[in-house]
Formats: structure tokens, sequence, C-alpha cells
């Protein structure tokens, strides 16, 4: 398993799903953590239960402000950053461009693009001064093919997508990690929120159809690694059953 003893991650959206497995996964590896989201109440219990130091910081990822007192807040608590996983994600509201609400549509553009934009703002220069980093975002196949009803989400991944190869562009040769990571469906609370809607292949699917939290959370940590180098600048997807067996999910 990827050793992280010595180093410290920043993880949006931890309060559930892929981020809190991301949480426990790194935290068995040796990693301090921030976590961050929303919910004051399921971080710190989520802080409750893992066996390493741990800055609950409740943040709207959405406001830039917000994000970078939580990068100030990991550097002072820690003394650096050194991993930030850009997972916090919205798809609702689930509705066809003809009829969707235009600020709904747009908050989840606020989430999924600005937010990862926000969090590699915030972060890049403390990493750069170090001359090292690395900044995964989770992406999705929504990032490279339209959905039915899913604009905004398929909008905002590929805009996500393009911003992971912008920074491996510009701060690659700097000592920054950028790479993205493509999961498939996750057995989540979104699927759940997709489910509902009807809408699309996608909602159709069976419950178990979906992969657990828990393989995009050893991917992120395998990803954090010497290992994933020759990813840099692009997305992993683990539909890829070359990347399952890399990763020991198969």
């Amino acid at each position: 398993m990827t050793d992280l003893t010595g180093q410290t991650a920043l993880i949006t959206g931890a309060s559930r799903g892929i981020g809190a497995e991301t949480a426990r996964a790194f935290a068995a590896a040796g990693a301090k953590l921030c976590v961050m989201a929303r919910s004051v109440d399921e971080l710190e219990a989520l802080a409750s239960e893992l066996d390493t130091e741990t800055l609950v910081h409740p943040c709207d990822i959405s406001d830039y402000t917000s994000v970078s007192a939580a990068v100030d807040a990991t550097i002072k608590t820690f003394g650096q950053l050194d991993i930030v996983i850009n997972n916090a994600g919205a798809i609702e509201p689930i509705s066809r461009l003809s009829s969707v609400d235009p600020d709904g549509w747009g908050k989840v553009i606020d989430i999924n693009l600005k937010g990862v934009f926000y969090a590699m703002r915030a972060a890049l220069p403390h990493m750069l001064g170090r001359g090292r980093g690395t900044i995964i975002t989770v992406s999705s196949g929504a990032a490279h093919n339209p959905i039915e009803a899913w604009s905004h989400y398929c909008a905002s991944k590929a805009g996500a997508a393009m911003l992971t190869e912008c920074l491996h562009l510009e701060n690659g040769g700097s000592g920054i990690r950028a790479m993205g990571l493509s999961p498939g469906t996750v057995a989540t609370q979104m699927q759940r929120e997709i489910k509902a809607s009807g809408i699309n292949r996608i909602s159709q699917l069976d419950w178990s159809d979906h992969i657990p939290a828990d393989w995009p959370a050893k991917a992120l940590l395998w990803m954090c690694s010497a290992a994933a180098d020759g990813y840099l600048g692009r997305e992993i997807s683990l539909r890829d059953e070359d990347i399952r067996k890399t990763v020991g999910l198969i």
C-alpha cells in the first residue's frame, strides 16, 4: 500500500461517499488530513473514527474565500499541504436544457468546475514554493460524452478535465503532479439521486452495477505514488481492467 506518512492531504466533499472513503484510505496510509464539506456533523463523525491527525473544516467549495481559508488553515495546522483531492460534486437538478432551472444549473458549475479551480488556485502557491505537490480531480465519463438531462454535469466535468490538463501544462515541470480519475458509476448518494430522476440510461442501472466507494478511494491513494507517474496530466479510468488490476481491485 502507498505510504503517505509525513504527508498532508486536503479532501473536498469528504463528508460521505468517495470523499469519506478516501479519508479512511489516506488515514490508514499515514497521512494527516483536512476534511472539507458543508456538513460539520458528518465531518466530525468521520474524524472521530480516523486514526490520524484530522482538521475538520466546514467549507462552501463554490466560494473562493472559504476554500482559501481551508487551505491556509491546513498549512497553519500541519505546516504543509502535499495532496489535494478535488472530490466535491453535485448533479441536481437533473433536467433537460429546455426546462432546467438556470440558477440550479449554474450552482452545479460553481461546485463542479469553479470549486476545482478554487482548490487548485488556493493550493498552488504553497506547493510551487515547496517544489512539489499532487492535485487529483475526480472526473467522470460524462466529461467526454453527452448524457441526456446532464448538461450541467457534463459541461462542468469537461471543464474540470481541461483544468487538469492546463495544470499539468503550466506546472508539471515544477513538481506538480496533476491527474484525473474517472471512477465510473459508484454506489453513493449521487447515484440515488440519478436513479430517482428516471431519466437516461444511467438511472436504469441496477444498484449491483455500481462499484463500491472504496474502489476509487484506493485508486486515488495509488495515484499519489510514483507508480502513477506515467499518467501525469491525464485521466485514469476505473473502467479499464488493467488499471483495476494495477490498483489491486481485481
